[in-house]
């Protein structure tokens, strides 16, 4: 994955005077805190800074890994649909009270809802859910699909965007998932859930990256 300036930036400051608290990387750089705070969001879960309460920021355990061309030519080409994960689909027609039953039992941050077609119509996540049950009593009886977030007001990938693709979009619209889709132009059919990207799945390959290339050093 390309950093930016500023990513770099800050890799630069924490390798230098780790541990290192976000005011003081702010102070350095001339900026406010909030400015960096998506910058740092991005490091930590990509695991090249890790970061402790009342202590900083310091450097992690990928930040050698993706210092190494080949390992940082590996994260660039991978593809959306090789890391990811399988969803909890959930009918459109399901009540209220068991898609949070389904939350739990699934151990799910999110449901996908899909149609009667077994297509794509939206997503249902625990806020969701909990803005209709407050106060509410007969709110369980409700169907997802009066509560859900319709497609394509969603933001979602295809399975062959890049994992720096997913990133990005993470990033830049602030949600830790995105389901991935074949939309209906291609299948002429509506949208087709394919899977799901998570941070956990990101962190997880940055992790087997990194473990890969420890691997590789050792034995040369």
């Amino acid at each position: 994955m390309q950093l930016s300036t500023r990513q770099l930036e800050l890799l630069e400051l924490v390798k230098k005077q780790e541990p290192i608290t976000g005011e003081q990387l702010a102070e350095s750089m001339g900026v406010s805190r909030p400015t960096l705070r998506s910058d740092l969001s991005l490091l930590v879960m990509l695991g090249m800074l890790d970061a402790k309460p009342k202590v900083g920021y310091f450097l992690g355990n990928a930040y050698r890994s993706t210092n190494n061309s080949a390992a940082r030519e590996r994260f660039d080409s991978i593809k959306v649909h090789e890391i990811q994960g399988v969803p909890v689909n959930v009918p459109e027609t399901l009540s209220v009270h068991d898609a949070v039953i389904t939350l739990f039992t699934e151990n799910a941050d999110t449901l996908l809802v899909i149609n009667e077609q077994k297509r794509f119509v939206g997503i249902v996540t625990p806020k969701d859910l909990l803005k209709i049950t407050l106060g509410n009593a007969g709110s369980g009886v409700i169907p997802v699909s009066m509560v859900m977030t319709r497609y394509p007001n969603i933001v979602s990938l295809d399975p062959e965007d890049s994992v720096t693709d997913a990133v990005r979009k993470m990033m830049l619209h602030q949600v830790d998932c995105l389901p991935v889709i074949v939309s209906s132009e291609e299948r002429g059919r509506g949208a087709e859930v394919t899977g799901w990207v998570s941070k956990s799945n990101l962190v997880r390959l940055m992790s087997d990256i990194a473990e890969a290339s420890d691997l590789g050093e050792r034995k040369l």
